[in-house]
């Protein structure tokens, strides 16, 4: 499971995700990519059940690009616990994801296989994403 090995603060602000992705928006390694249309968090698990999913189906032919780090740390109360007494122990960590963002980046395999393999790694995630490829 992917997560920082350590960060300035334990516990972070919920935040919010607002306008379009301003870095990491362009394809910068591989031919292929699987891009963000909408703001969500994407979990960690998340991540590793796509990149799973994905070098499952190109059976380990090519190159896979991980493009988000889940580095905000999601805290929760556990369940049945009166309000009050402070805020919960981190839970799980997470990637703020804004529009337009590339998540995976994929190369050294034919159009056709790099499509059906974002296709399944898509499947994984919470958010709608769009398959595109590199402009020469």
């Amino acid at each position: 499971m992917l997560q920082p090995t350590r960060t300035k603060y334990r516990k972070a602000h919920k935040g919010r995700i607002h306008g379009n992705a301003s870095r990491c928006n362009f394809i910068n390694y591989g031919a292929f990519a699987l891009k963000a249309m909408e703001p969500d968090r994407v979990i960690g698990k998340q991540i590793e059940a796509a990149r799973v999913a994905l070098t499952r189906h190109m059976k380990r032919q090519g190159r896979v690009w991980t493009r988000i780090f889940p580095n905000i740390p999601v805290s929760k109360k556990p369940v049945e616990v009166r309000m009050g007494k402070g805020k919960g122990s981190p839970e799980y960590w997470a990637c703020r994801v804004k529009p337009g963002r590339i998540l995976f980046e994929i190369d050294g395999v034919s159009e056709q296989i790099a499509k059906e393999a974002l296709y399944k790694a898509s499947a994984k995630l919470p958010i709608k994403t769009k398959f595109i490829k590199r402009v020469l």
